[in-house]
Protein backbone atom coordinates (compact mmCIF):
# COMPACT_ATOMS: atom_id res chain seq x y z
CA UNK A 1 0.00 0.00 0.00
CA UNK A 2 1.36 3.41 -1.50
CA UNK A 3 0.44 7.01 -0.25
CA UNK A 4 1.92 10.32 -1.37
CA UNK A 5 1.41 13.62 0.33
CA UNK A 6 2.85 17.21 0.53
CA UNK A 7 5.46 19.13 2.96
CA UNK A 8 7.45 21.64 2.69
CA UNK A 9 11.21 22.45 3.81
CA UNK A 10 12.36 26.12 4.02
CA UNK A 11 16.15 26.23 1.78
CA UNK A 12 17.17 29.44 2.85
CA UNK A 13 14.41 31.96 2.69
CA UNK A 14 12.74 29.89 0.12
CA UNK A 15 10.77 27.05 0.60
CA UNK A 16 10.94 23.41 -1.77
CA UNK A 17 8.00 21.24 -2.24
CA UNK A 18 8.47 17.75 -0.81
CA UNK A 19 6.90 14.97 -1.59
CA UNK A 20 6.27 12.45 1.44
CA UNK A 21 5.87 9.01 0.05
CA UNK A 22 4.73 5.99 3.08
CA UNK A 23 4.41 2.47 1.44
CA UNK A 24 3.37 0.02 4.03
CA UNK A 25 4.12 -3.82 3.39
CA UNK A 26 4.59 -6.93 5.11
CA UNK A 27 7.92 -8.18 6.41
CA UNK A 28 9.82 -7.58 10.20
CA UNK A 29 8.09 -4.10 11.52
CA UNK A 30 10.09 -0.83 11.47
CA UNK A 31 9.36 2.30 10.28
CA UNK A 32 12.45 3.59 8.25
CA UNK A 33 12.88 7.62 6.96
CA UNK A 34 15.07 7.56 3.79
CA UNK A 35 15.59 10.98 1.60
CA UNK A 36 18.49 12.66 3.13
CA UNK A 37 17.13 13.48 6.64
CA UNK A 38 18.30 14.81 9.28
CA UNK A 39 18.11 13.74 13.02
CA UNK A 40 15.66 15.65 14.12
CA UNK A 41 13.98 14.15 10.80
CA UNK A 42 14.38 10.81 11.58
CA UNK A 43 13.00 11.03 15.17
CA UNK A 44 9.93 11.80 13.75
CA UNK A 45 9.68 7.90 13.97
CA UNK A 46 8.58 7.93 17.60
CA UNK A 47 6.53 11.24 17.39
CA UNK A 48 4.67 9.75 14.61
CA UNK A 49 4.07 6.32 16.18
CA UNK A 50 2.99 8.05 19.81
CA UNK A 51 0.84 10.90 18.06
CA UNK A 52 -1.46 8.22 16.43
CA UNK A 53 -2.04 6.01 19.18
CA UNK A 54 -2.57 8.69 21.47
CA UNK A 55 -5.49 9.92 18.81
CA UNK A 56 -7.41 6.73 18.73
CA UNK A 57 -6.06 5.41 15.55
CA UNK A 58 -4.12 2.24 14.48
CA UNK A 59 -0.44 2.17 13.86
CA UNK A 60 0.61 -0.51 11.85
CA UNK A 61 2.54 -3.42 12.88
CA UNK A 62 4.24 -3.82 9.58
CA UNK A 63 7.31 -2.55 7.42
CA UNK A 64 6.84 1.37 7.07
CA UNK A 65 9.35 3.14 4.31
CA UNK A 66 8.75 7.10 4.07
CA UNK A 67 10.67 8.41 1.19
CA UNK A 68 11.04 12.30 1.38
CA UNK A 69 12.06 13.89 -2.27
CA UNK A 70 13.95 14.62 -3.75
CA UNK A 71 16.32 12.29 -2.16
CA UNK A 72 19.36 14.90 -2.89
CA UNK A 73 18.05 17.50 -0.65
CA UNK A 74 19.33 17.85 2.58
CA UNK A 75 15.54 17.40 5.13
CA UNK A 76 15.79 19.49 8.34
CA UNK A 77 13.25 20.13 11.00
CA UNK A 78 10.40 18.29 12.42
CA UNK A 79 8.06 20.01 9.59
CA UNK A 80 7.43 16.99 8.40
CA UNK A 81 5.79 15.21 11.39
CA UNK A 82 2.06 16.00 9.99
CA UNK A 83 2.47 14.82 6.67
CA UNK A 84 4.37 11.71 7.28
CA UNK A 85 1.76 10.75 9.43
CA UNK A 86 -1.28 11.34 7.12
CA UNK A 87 0.53 9.59 4.43
CA UNK A 88 0.85 6.45 6.86
CA UNK A 89 -2.61 6.71 7.67
CA UNK A 90 -3.78 7.04 3.72
CA UNK A 91 -1.48 4.13 2.89
CA UNK A 92 -2.58 1.99 5.70
CA UNK A 93 -6.46 2.47 4.21
CA UNK A 94 -7.73 5.29 7.28
CA UNK A 95 -8.05 7.67 5.15
CA UNK A 96 -8.91 8.53 1.51
CA UNK A 97 -6.28 9.58 -1.01
CA UNK A 98 -8.42 12.16 -2.14
CA UNK A 99 -9.00 15.07 0.68
CA UNK A 100 -5.24 14.85 0.81
CA UNK A 101 -4.90 16.05 -2.92
CA UNK A 102 -3.36 19.07 -3.44
CA UNK A 103 -2.33 20.05 -0.16
CA UNK A 104 0.54 21.02 1.81
CA UNK A 105 0.75 19.41 5.32
CA UNK A 106 2.83 21.64 8.00
CA UNK A 107 3.01 20.97 11.86
CA UNK A 108 5.10 19.26 14.17
CA UNK A 109 3.78 16.36 16.42
CA UNK A 110 3.89 16.34 20.16
CA UNK A 111 3.54 12.61 21.57
CA UNK A 112 0.07 12.96 22.79
CA UNK A 113 -1.04 13.87 19.28
CA UNK A 114 -1.18 17.98 19.67
CA UNK A 115 0.38 20.26 17.05
CA UNK A 116 3.56 22.75 17.34
CA UNK A 117 4.06 25.91 15.11
CA UNK A 118 6.98 25.10 12.62
CA UNK A 119 9.79 27.74 10.88
CA UNK A 120 9.10 28.98 7.63
CA UNK A 121 5.80 28.66 7.21
CA UNK A 122 4.93 32.00 5.33
CA UNK A 123 8.28 30.59 2.64
CA UNK A 124 6.45 27.21 2.90
CA UNK A 125 3.02 28.93 1.79
CA UNK A 126 4.39 30.93 -0.69
CA UNK A 127 5.82 27.76 -2.19
CA UNK A 128 2.49 26.04 -2.02
CA UNK A 129 0.91 28.87 -4.27
CA UNK A 130 3.06 29.29 -6.36
CA UNK A 131 3.01 25.34 -6.79
CA UNK A 132 -0.61 25.38 -7.59
CA UNK A 133 -1.74 23.82 -4.49
CA UNK A 134 -5.35 24.88 -3.18
CA UNK A 135 -4.86 24.51 0.40
CA UNK A 136 -2.88 24.03 3.11
CA UNK A 137 -3.11 22.30 6.84
CA UNK A 138 -0.77 23.88 8.88
CA UNK A 139 -0.20 23.49 12.83
CA UNK A 140 -2.22 26.21 14.81
CA UNK A 141 0.39 28.59 15.63
CA UNK A 142 1.95 28.48 12.44
CA UNK A 143 -2.01 29.44 10.85
CA UNK A 144 -2.08 32.90 10.66
CA UNK A 145 1.56 33.41 9.06
CA UNK A 146 0.74 31.08 6.02
CA UNK A 147 -2.69 32.90 5.80
CA UNK A 148 -1.02 36.48 4.69
CA UNK A 149 -0.78 34.54 1.52
CA UNK A 150 -3.49 35.51 -0.48
CA UNK A 151 -4.74 32.76 -3.02
CA UNK A 152 -4.47 29.90 -0.54
CA UNK A 153 -6.70 28.42 1.77
CA UNK A 154 -4.69 28.08 5.56
CA UNK A 155 -6.67 25.61 7.58
CA UNK A 156 -5.47 26.19 11.11
CA UNK A 157 -5.62 22.19 13.07
CA UNK A 158 -4.31 21.41 16.96
CA UNK A 159 -3.95 18.16 16.66
CA UNK A 160 -3.59 15.00 14.91
CA UNK A 161 -7.50 13.84 15.52
CA UNK A 162 -8.86 17.47 14.42
CA UNK A 163 -6.73 16.70 10.85
CA UNK A 164 -7.89 14.10 10.48
CA UNK A 165 -11.40 14.88 11.45
CA UNK A 166 -11.07 17.93 8.47
CA UNK A 167 -9.80 15.29 5.70
CA UNK A 168 -13.06 12.98 6.70
CA UNK A 169 -15.41 16.22 6.15
CA UNK A 170 -16.53 15.90 9.67
CA UNK A 171 -14.47 18.88 11.45
CA UNK A 172 -15.82 22.23 11.90
CA UNK A 173 -11.84 24.00 10.93
CA UNK A 174 -12.64 26.91 8.21
CA UNK A 175 -9.90 28.47 6.34
CA UNK A 176 -8.21 31.20 8.75
CA UNK A 177 -8.85 34.48 6.85
CA UNK A 178 -5.84 36.93 5.91
CA UNK A 179 -6.20 39.60 9.16
CA UNK A 180 -2.98 41.74 10.24
CA UNK A 181 -3.26 42.45 13.38
CA UNK A 182 -2.70 46.01 14.90
CA UNK A 183 0.69 46.24 15.55
CA UNK A 184 2.10 49.28 17.87
CA UNK A 185 5.32 50.80 17.08
CA UNK A 186 7.90 49.91 18.78
CA UNK A 187 9.20 52.29 21.37
CA UNK A 188 12.02 53.81 19.47
CA UNK A 189 14.29 56.51 21.23
CA UNK A 190 12.66 59.97 19.94
CA UNK A 191 15.79 62.20 17.75
CA UNK A 192 14.68 65.29 19.88
CA UNK A 193 16.14 64.26 22.91
CA UNK A 194 19.35 64.25 21.40
CA UNK A 195 21.26 67.39 22.55
CA UNK A 196 23.89 69.21 20.24
CA UNK A 197 25.14 67.15 17.53
CA UNK A 198 23.58 69.13 14.68
CA UNK A 199 26.10 67.72 12.58
CA UNK A 200 25.72 64.60 13.29
CA UNK A 201 22.06 65.00 13.28
CA UNK A 202 21.81 66.10 9.63
CA UNK A 203 23.95 62.74 8.61
CA UNK A 204 21.79 60.85 10.41
CA UNK A 205 18.68 62.26 8.44
CA UNK A 206 20.61 61.84 5.10
CA UNK A 207 21.52 58.03 5.62
CA UNK A 208 17.69 57.50 6.35
CA UNK A 209 16.49 59.16 3.20
CA UNK A 210 19.19 57.50 1.16
CA UNK A 211 19.75 54.25 2.82
CA UNK A 212 23.62 54.83 2.76
CA UNK A 213 25.99 53.64 5.30
CA UNK A 214 26.94 55.71 8.29
CA UNK A 215 29.93 55.49 10.93
CA UNK A 216 30.26 58.14 13.74
CA UNK A 217 33.78 58.60 15.15
CA UNK A 218 33.70 60.02 18.88
CA UNK A 219 34.78 59.68 22.50
CA UNK A 220 32.77 57.77 25.26
CA UNK A 221 29.49 59.50 26.55
CA UNK A 222 28.95 61.40 23.29
CA UNK A 223 26.11 60.07 22.23
CA UNK A 224 26.48 57.95 19.17
CA UNK A 225 24.95 54.83 20.71
CA UNK A 226 22.09 57.50 21.42
CA UNK A 227 21.94 58.56 17.84
CA UNK A 228 22.04 55.33 16.24
CA UNK A 229 19.21 53.92 18.08
CA UNK A 230 17.32 57.49 16.95
CA UNK A 231 17.13 56.32 13.47
CA UNK A 232 14.64 53.54 12.89
CA UNK A 233 12.36 56.12 14.32
CA UNK A 234 12.75 58.51 11.67
CA UNK A 235 12.92 55.71 8.81
CA UNK A 236 9.22 55.32 6.82
CA UNK A 237 7.17 52.47 7.85
CA UNK A 238 7.68 48.91 5.69
CA UNK A 239 6.12 48.97 2.45
CA UNK A 240 3.78 45.92 1.71
CA UNK A 241 5.91 44.03 -0.19
CA UNK A 242 9.03 45.15 2.02
CA UNK A 243 6.97 43.35 5.22
CA UNK A 244 6.49 40.27 3.41
CA UNK A 245 9.95 40.10 3.04
CA UNK A 246 11.08 40.61 6.60
CA UNK A 247 8.04 38.20 7.58
CA UNK A 248 9.79 35.39 5.70
CA UNK A 249 13.08 35.86 6.49
CA UNK A 250 12.54 36.32 10.36
CA UNK A 251 10.16 33.04 10.38
CA UNK A 252 12.74 31.46 8.60
CA UNK A 253 15.09 31.86 11.10
CA UNK A 254 12.51 31.32 14.10
CA UNK A 255 12.49 34.84 15.08
CA UNK A 256 8.91 35.69 14.67
CA UNK A 257 6.48 36.02 17.09
CA UNK A 258 3.35 34.18 17.36
CA UNK A 259 1.22 37.34 18.04
CA UNK A 260 2.52 39.19 14.94
CA UNK A 261 2.32 37.02 12.41
CA UNK A 262 3.76 39.84 10.05
CA UNK A 263 6.55 42.39 10.76
CA UNK A 264 4.92 45.94 10.56
CA UNK A 265 8.46 47.65 10.97
CA UNK A 266 11.68 48.07 10.06
CA UNK A 267 14.53 45.58 11.97
CA UNK A 268 17.07 47.31 14.15
CA UNK A 269 20.06 44.83 14.82
CA UNK A 270 22.69 45.08 16.47
CA UNK A 271 24.73 42.20 17.27
CA UNK A 272 27.50 41.94 20.15
CA UNK A 273 31.25 42.58 19.27
CA UNK A 274 31.82 38.65 19.90
CA UNK A 275 29.53 37.65 16.94
CA UNK A 276 30.99 34.94 14.77
CA UNK A 277 31.63 34.97 11.09
CA UNK A 278 28.49 32.53 10.78
CA UNK A 279 26.51 34.49 13.19
CA UNK A 280 26.89 37.67 10.80
CA UNK A 281 26.37 36.43 7.27
CA UNK A 282 25.15 33.32 7.92
CA UNK A 283 25.99 29.63 7.44
CA UNK A 284 25.44 26.74 10.20
CA UNK A 285 25.41 23.06 10.19
CA UNK A 286 23.70 21.71 7.18
CA UNK A 287 21.28 24.39 5.06
CA UNK A 288 22.95 27.80 5.77
CA UNK A 289 20.37 30.21 8.13
CA UNK A 290 19.88 33.81 7.47
CA UNK A 291 22.67 35.86 9.53
CA UNK A 292 22.50 39.26 11.27
CA UNK A 293 23.04 40.68 8.08
CA UNK A 294 19.97 39.55 6.83
CA UNK A 295 18.11 39.77 9.76
CA UNK A 296 18.06 43.72 9.22
CA UNK A 297 17.02 43.70 5.73
CA UNK A 298 15.42 46.57 4.86
CA UNK A 299 16.46 48.15 8.34
CA UNK A 300 19.20 49.31 10.25
CA UNK A 301 22.34 47.13 11.33
CA UNK A 302 24.50 48.70 14.08
CA UNK A 303 27.45 48.17 14.81
CA UNK A 304 28.97 49.34 17.93
CA UNK A 305 33.15 49.73 18.91
CA UNK A 306 33.46 48.72 15.68
CA UNK A 307 37.37 47.67 15.64
CA UNK A 308 36.35 45.13 18.21
CA UNK A 309 34.27 43.01 15.64
CA UNK A 310 36.53 40.22 14.39
CA UNK A 311 38.68 41.64 11.30
CA UNK A 312 37.29 38.19 9.35
CA UNK A 313 33.42 39.26 10.11
CA UNK A 314 33.97 42.90 9.09
CA UNK A 315 35.75 42.20 5.86
CA UNK A 316 33.01 39.50 5.12
CA UNK A 317 30.82 42.50 4.98
CA UNK A 318 32.48 44.08 2.07
CA UNK A 319 30.13 42.56 -0.28
CA UNK A 320 27.32 43.15 0.85
CA UNK A 321 27.76 46.58 1.57
CA UNK A 322 28.24 46.73 -2.23
CA UNK A 323 25.99 44.27 -3.52
CA UNK A 324 22.81 44.30 -0.64
CA UNK A 325 23.22 40.32 -0.81
CA UNK A 326 25.31 37.84 0.16
CA UNK A 327 25.30 34.35 -1.45
CA UNK A 328 26.39 30.95 1.54
CA UNK A 329 28.04 28.20 0.10
CA UNK A 330 28.31 25.63 2.05
CA UNK A 331 29.39 21.56 0.87
CA UNK A 332 26.34 20.25 -1.29
CA UNK A 333 24.37 23.91 -0.80
CA UNK A 334 24.64 27.41 -1.78
CA UNK A 335 21.83 29.82 -0.37
CA UNK A 336 21.60 33.47 -1.36
CA UNK A 337 20.27 35.60 1.37
CA UNK A 338 19.36 39.88 0.47
CA UNK A 339 21.07 41.63 2.67
CA UNK A 340 19.93 45.04 2.16
CA UNK A 341 20.32 47.31 5.15
CA UNK A 342 21.78 50.73 6.36
CA UNK A 343 25.03 50.18 8.15
CA UNK A 344 25.39 52.32 11.20
CA UNK A 345 28.77 51.87 12.82
CA UNK A 346 30.49 53.79 16.04
CA UNK A 347 33.86 53.76 17.18
CA UNK A 348 36.31 55.89 19.32
CA UNK A 349 38.98 57.76 17.70
CA UNK A 350 41.83 55.82 20.11
CA UNK A 351 42.04 53.02 22.43
CA UNK A 352 41.08 55.12 25.13
CA UNK A 353 38.48 56.82 23.24
CA UNK A 354 40.06 60.69 24.32
CA UNK A 355 42.00 61.99 21.08
CA UNK A 356 41.41 65.23 20.63
CA UNK A 357 39.36 66.27 23.81
CA UNK A 358 41.23 69.37 25.17
CA UNK A 359 39.04 68.16 28.96
CA UNK A 360 40.92 64.50 29.04
CA UNK A 361 44.37 63.91 27.57
CA UNK A 362 44.81 60.92 25.83
CA UNK A 363 47.03 58.23 27.22
CA UNK A 364 47.92 56.46 23.77
CA UNK A 365 50.86 56.52 22.19
CA UNK A 366 51.28 56.87 18.32
CA UNK A 367 51.67 53.62 17.35
CA UNK A 368 48.75 52.01 19.35
CA UNK A 369 46.32 54.90 17.62
CA UNK A 370 47.77 54.03 14.63
CA UNK A 371 47.17 50.19 15.12
CA UNK A 372 43.54 50.66 16.20
CA UNK A 373 42.32 52.10 13.30
CA UNK A 374 44.41 49.85 11.16
CA UNK A 375 41.88 47.20 12.17
CA UNK A 376 39.42 48.71 10.11
CA UNK A 377 41.08 48.08 5.71
CA UNK A 378 40.83 50.59 3.62
CA UNK A 379 38.61 48.82 1.22
CA UNK A 380 35.92 48.21 3.94
CA UNK A 381 35.96 52.02 4.61
CA UNK A 382 35.60 52.89 1.16
CA UNK A 383 32.06 51.32 1.22
CA UNK A 384 31.09 53.72 4.20
CA UNK A 385 28.61 56.89 2.46
CA UNK A 386 29.23 59.19 5.40
CA UNK A 387 32.21 59.98 7.97
CA UNK A 388 30.76 62.14 11.30
CA UNK A 389 32.90 63.54 13.69
CA UNK A 390 30.83 63.02 16.79
CA UNK A 391 32.44 65.37 19.69
CA UNK A 392 31.72 65.58 23.27
CA UNK A 393 29.41 68.02 24.66
CA UNK A 394 29.96 71.05 26.18
CA UNK A 395 28.38 72.35 29.35
CA UNK A 396 25.75 74.50 27.78
CA UNK A 397 24.76 71.97 25.15
CA UNK A 398 24.91 69.09 28.31
CA UNK A 399 22.41 71.69 30.33
CA UNK A 400 19.96 73.16 27.85
CA UNK A 401 16.62 72.48 28.34
CA UNK A 402 15.34 70.51 25.20
CA UNK A 403 16.90 68.93 22.05
CA UNK A 404 16.65 69.32 18.29
CA UNK A 405 13.61 68.47 15.89
CA UNK A 406 11.60 65.42 16.76
CA UNK A 407 11.81 61.66 14.90
CA UNK A 408 8.15 62.76 13.52
CA UNK A 409 9.16 66.04 11.73
CA UNK A 410 12.64 64.32 10.20
CA UNK A 411 10.63 61.23 8.95
CA UNK A 412 8.14 63.27 7.20
CA UNK A 413 11.35 64.48 4.93
CA UNK A 414 12.52 61.50 4.58
CA UNK A 415 9.54 59.78 3.43
CA UNK A 416 9.04 62.70 1.34
CA UNK A 417 12.34 62.06 -0.26
CA UNK A 418 11.73 58.00 -0.54
CA UNK A 419 8.75 59.09 -2.06
CA UNK A 420 11.00 61.56 -4.81
CA UNK A 421 13.30 58.23 -5.50
CA UNK A 422 10.90 55.85 -5.89
CA UNK A 423 8.66 58.33 -8.75
CA UNK A 424 12.77 58.80 -9.89
CA UNK A 425 13.37 54.96 -10.37
CA UNK A 426 10.14 53.39 -11.44
CA UNK A 427 10.97 50.28 -9.48
CA UNK A 428 14.21 49.75 -10.18
CA UNK A 429 15.86 51.08 -7.42
CA UNK A 430 14.35 51.82 -4.17
CA UNK A 431 16.62 53.99 -2.49
CA UNK A 432 19.92 56.18 -4.23
CA UNK A 433 22.43 54.23 -1.98
CA UNK A 434 21.30 51.06 -4.36
CA UNK A 435 22.06 52.82 -7.94
CA UNK A 436 24.38 51.59 -9.99
CA UNK A 437 27.42 52.55 -12.38
CA UNK A 438 24.96 52.74 -15.26
CA UNK A 439 22.40 54.35 -13.18
CA UNK A 440 24.20 57.38 -11.86
CA UNK A 441 24.90 58.69 -15.63
CA UNK A 442 21.30 58.07 -16.36
CA UNK A 443 19.43 59.65 -13.14
CA UNK A 444 22.06 62.24 -11.54
CA UNK A 445 21.38 65.47 -13.21
CA UNK A 446 24.74 67.62 -12.12
CA UNK A 447 24.86 71.41 -13.02
CA UNK A 448 28.12 72.59 -14.46
CA UNK A 449 29.43 74.03 -11.18
CA UNK A 450 28.27 71.16 -9.37
CA UNK A 451 30.58 69.25 -11.70
CA UNK A 452 33.70 71.83 -11.38
CA UNK A 453 33.54 71.27 -7.97
CA UNK A 454 33.43 67.50 -7.95
CA UNK A 455 36.72 67.18 -10.05
CA UNK A 456 38.58 69.15 -7.52
CA UNK A 457 37.49 66.98 -4.70
CA UNK A 458 38.77 63.88 -6.77
CA UNK A 459 42.30 65.39 -6.19
CA UNK A 460 41.80 67.11 -2.62
CA UNK A 461 40.24 63.77 -1.42
CA UNK A 462 41.94 60.88 -3.93
CA UNK A 463 38.67 59.46 -4.33
CA UNK A 464 38.62 56.46 -5.81
CA UNK A 465 35.66 55.31 -8.42
CA UNK A 466 33.57 53.79 -5.53
CA UNK A 467 34.11 56.89 -3.63
CA UNK A 468 33.20 59.53 -6.01
CA UNK A 469 30.32 57.10 -7.17
CA UNK A 470 29.03 57.33 -3.21
CA UNK A 471 29.80 60.77 -2.86
CA UNK A 472 27.71 61.41 -6.26
CA UNK A 473 24.98 59.55 -4.55
CA UNK A 474 24.99 61.10 -1.19
CA UNK A 475 24.59 64.46 -3.07
CA UNK A 476 21.58 63.36 -5.01
CA UNK A 477 20.09 62.55 -1.83
CA UNK A 478 20.67 66.18 -0.20
CA UNK A 479 19.02 67.46 -3.36
CA UNK A 480 16.05 65.24 -2.51
CA UNK A 481 16.04 66.50 0.87
CA UNK A 482 15.48 70.23 -0.64
CA UNK A 483 13.35 69.51 -3.62
CA UNK A 484 16.36 70.20 -6.25
CA UNK A 485 16.15 67.81 -9.69
CA UNK A 486 19.89 68.68 -9.93
CA UNK A 487 22.51 68.51 -8.06
CA UNK A 488 24.03 71.52 -7.08
CA UNK A 489 27.16 73.01 -5.78
CA UNK A 490 25.61 73.19 -2.20
CA UNK A 491 24.46 69.54 -2.47
CA UNK A 492 28.03 68.78 -3.23
CA UNK A 493 29.90 70.49 -0.74
CA UNK A 494 28.05 69.34 2.07
CA UNK A 495 28.21 65.42 0.50
CA UNK A 496 32.24 66.00 0.63
CA UNK A 497 32.07 66.92 4.02
CA UNK A 498 31.08 63.52 5.68
CA UNK A 499 33.90 61.66 2.86
CA UNK A 500 36.75 62.28 5.13
CA UNK A 501 37.59 60.12 8.01
CA UNK A 502 37.58 62.29 11.56
CA UNK A 503 41.05 62.89 12.64
CA UNK A 504 41.61 64.82 15.79
CA UNK A 505 39.35 67.88 14.98
CA UNK A 506 36.44 65.79 17.80
CA UNK A 507 36.19 68.24 20.24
Amino acid sequence: MFAQVLSAAPYGIEARLIEVQCDVGPGLPGFAIVGLPEKEVTEARERVRSAIRNSGLTFPQLRITANLAPADLRKEGAGFDLALAVGLLVATGQLGPEPTARTLFLGQLALDGGLRPVRGALAMALAAREAGLERAVVAAGSAAEAALVEGLAVFPVASLGETVALLCGEGEVRPLPRTVPADEPPDWIDLSIVRGQEHARRALEIAAAGAHHLLMVGPPGAGKSLLAQCLPGILPPLTSDEALDVTRIHSVAGTLRPDRPLVRWRPFRAPHHTVSYAGMVGGGHGIPSPGEITLAHHGVLFLDELPEFDRKVLEALRQPLEERRITVVRAGSAVTFPASFTLVAAMNPCPCGHLGDPLRPCRCRPHEVLGYRKRLSGPFLDRVDLFVPVPRLTRDELLSEGGGEASDTVRARVSEARRIQRNRFGGRAKTNAELGPRDLRRYCRVSPEAQVLLGRAVDHFALTGRGYARTLKVALTIADLAGSATIEPEHVAEALQYRAFPEEGLA
